[in-house]
């Protein structure tokens, strides 16, 4: 982990998922997210430490596992609130609802695992919390009740609204809970005016209209394949298989219910489009092009 500052009091501490921190005054800081495990909230506690701040609070931009999974940790070490808002709130205090929601039914041993299920901790509402210097933006789309943060130095930290092009050009499928409104979230990002911005998975920058066009390309490239394959009736697991085919992709249990899900969203999608509609044939359900 390396500790970048970005701004005279805005930082953030390079990591698979990268780590805000804003200082509020000369000993107290609040974190944005917390790393994937118990292991990055020690290491982010670490740095802290050597700095000699102390956690005032974390704020979680959503519940995902990889977002919050420091929380826990940290909040024990520290005594410091967390916040975020909405479902996220609901999902981080209760983690077996991610899999639980991604799966469809109570998860299997396969997904009960630190991937998908974060270890639960206490979390109140981010609604009029928020310390002076910090505001949130809403950033639907990825998941239910995502948001960013401004913070006073005019740096974005972006969540999971947008995916590195290393990330995408690799793996070409990236979890969506709502394509239509990840869509909007783009539009919206569009027209942000930062000195920086930092998406949770790429490198800080000055200037994000490519990597927006560049996950803007890739949903409409899925969608229309998603399309194609429904040109005869399909059931979902051979569609899914297809799509993974296509893709050259190999399924695992986190995969099956993370792009499986993100799937489901893009028949959604097409079917709210007006594209796609669905129909039931000797017990089982099939999805075809109108």
């Amino acid at each position: 982990m390396e500790l970048v500052k970005i701004g005279e009091n805005t930082y953030y501490i390079k990591n698979p998922t990268n780590i805000g921190i804003y200082k509020i005054d000369e000993e107290n800081v609040y974190l944005i997210d917390s790393g994937n495990d118990k292991d990055a909230g020690k290491k982010i506690l670490k740095i802290i430490d050597e700095k000699g701040w102390k956690v005032k609070g974390i704020i979680n931009t959503h519940s995902n596992a990889d977002h919050i999974g420091g929380n826990k940790v940290i909040q024990d070490r520290t005594g410091c609130k967390i916040y975020s808002k909405n479902i996220e709130k609901v999902f981080t205090e209760n983690p077996i609802l991610e899999a639980s929601f991604l799966y469809g039914g109570f998860p299997f041993t396969g997904i009960r695992n630190k991937f998908l299920m974060a270890k639960a901790s206490k979390v109140e509402e981010i609604e009029e919390n928020l310390p002076k210097g910090l505001e949130y933006i809403s950033l639907k789309g990825h998941f239910f009740d995502m948001i960013g943060i401004k913070t006073g130095d005019n740096v974005y930290f972006l969540a999971d609204s947008l995916f590195s092009e290393e990330t995408i050009n690799k793996y070409h499928l990236f979890f969506i809970y709502d394509v239509k409104e990840f869509l909007n979230t783009l539009d919206y990002l569009k027209k942000l005016e930062g000195n920086f911005y930092i998406p949770s998975h790429c490198e800080a920058s000055k200037d994000i209209q490519k990597l927006i066009q560049i996950n803007e390309n890739k949903v409409s490239e899925v969608k229309e394949k998603i399309y194609k394959f429904c040109e005869k009736p399909i059931i979902f697991e051979d569609l899914l298989k297809k799509v993974f085919d296509e893709y050259d992709l190999t399924i695992n249990e986190n995969q099956y219910v993370l792009i499986g899900s993100t799937i489901k969203s893009y028949l959604s999608y097409l079917q709210d489009e007006d594209k796609i509609e669905y129909e039931f044939s000797s017990n089982k359900m099939f999805w075809k092009q109108k």
